[in-house]
């Protein structure tokens, strides 16, 4: 950060005293461009990816990792400047063994949440290739696939793709992804889970790599990184953060939905720094195990809205599925009937973002009542959400 960025964000208070954030620096979901701590990481992967500057294909290679240990922040900005540099013509690699012109591969990142049938993984992989854009719908994935392997082709080096977040909720396995990539000429792939691949994919272990979850003073650094660039003048302290970061156990995701949960405390009370009463408040704001905010803001929109809508109803009326469809549909925010809210909040509770709990004492016939509790990081969810949808005044 310069002299100038630190000069702006000690200014950074608002009119009415209270904390103006950049929440993007806060954010779970938002990964900056150079993650703290990880340049072995970066290291390794650019030893698995070297074929390509020599304009080859490197082979398969898989990464996988804790939830939270850095795995997506190291990727997507990775495979961000690979792609840069793929896209200027004739370009020129300069390393203590190579001063020539030479054309890379392709680089692509793809979320595997976008990428969970043959169809959206291979219209992902095309979208990658070419510059024209790709229809989402009213084609099908044969029409996709012929496109797709007419491009690669074309395309004399190939292309990389890392595939993100395989073998999670929602997503296809890494044994699944190989096997469908299998066929196409010219593609290679790092993919990016949350568990050690079995060795029933095909990939010998010099090429899958694991990484650890934080320690825990490099997990308060990432901490104080991510505030100096999101709150004004000191808004945490290392002790603070240093409590958030012993909390986590080296899970960056959950040290930093508790940090901005506690950020909205404050921010809601009006104060300027994060005493650690807010601190407290915001690690209760997030559930052990925590479902990641980057998986609920994949979901589609509606489902977002209801569980926006979920959170701001009291604890009595999330005594039930039913009572809790009830208050969601009657407070006009949305279009959706009660019988709709109702069945997402079911899909949503199978899935496990949310949890039914059962009382303690039913009678009855049919499913038995339960109470609505959350399993991913509620207020930090309320907070991003209402600034991406320009419904809040924080």
């Amino acid at each position: 950060m310069d002299i100038d960025a630190r000069i702006e964000r000690r200014q950074r208070l608002r009119s009415d005293g209270r904390l103006a954030t950049d929440d993007e620096w806060l954010s779970p979901v938002e990964h900056i461009n150079d993650p703290v701590a990880r340049g072995s990481v970066v290291e390794r992967l650019l030893d698995l990816l070297d074929p390509a500057f020599d304009g080859e294909l490197p082979a398969d290679s898989c990464l996988y990792g804790p939830k939270g240990a850095g795995k997506s922040a190291v990727v997507s900005a990775l495979f961000d400047r690979l792609s840069a540099v793929t896209h200027r013509s004739n370009a020129t690699i300069h390393t203590s063994t190579r001063v020539a012109e030479t054309r890379l591969p392709r680089f692509v990142y793809i979320d595997g949440r976008a990428a969970n049938t043959r169809f959206s993984l291979y219209r992902n992989l095309l979208d990658g290739l070419i510059a024209e854009t790709v229809p989402r719908q009213g084609v099908g994935t044969d029409w996709i696939l012929e496109r797709l392997t007419a491009a690669l082709e074309d395309e004399e080096t190939g292309i990389v793709a890392a595939v993100d977040h395989l073998g999670e909720s929602g997503t296809k396995t890494v044994e699944w992804l190989l096997q469908t990539v299998k066929p196409l000429p010219g593609v290679a792939c790092l993919t990016v889970s949350r568990e050690r691949p079995t060795p029933s994919v095909g990939i010998d272990n010099a090429r899958v790599f694991g990484i650890e979850a934080y320690q825990q003073h490099v997990l308060r650094d990432i901490l104080m990184t991510r505030a100096s660039g999101g709150l004004p003048g000191e808004g945490i302290d290392h002790e603070r953060a240093k409590m958030i970061a012993e909390w986590a156990e080296g899970d960056a995701h959950d040290a930093l939905a508790a940090l901005l949960s506690a950020t909205d405390i404050a921010t809601a009370d009006g104060r300027t720094r994060l005493r650690t009463a807010d601190i407290t408040a915001g690690i209760e704001a997030v559930p052990r195990p925590a479902v990641s905010l980057s998986e609920i803001v994949s979901l589609p929109a509606n489902k977002q809205a209801v569980l926006r809508a979920l959170v701001d109803i009291d604890a009595e009326s999330r005594e039930s599925v039913t009572t809790a469809a009830a208050a969601i549909a009657a407070n006009g925010a949305l279009t959706l009937s009660v019988d709709t809210v109702e069945r997402f909040l079911y899909q949503l509770a199978n899935a496990s973002i949310i949890q039914r709990v059962p009382h303690r004492q039913t009678t009855g016939k049919g499913r038995p009542p339960s109470r609505v509790e959350f399993r991913f990081p509620a207020r930090a969810f309320a907070r991003l959400y209402d600034a991406q949808n320009g419904s809040s005044d924080a």
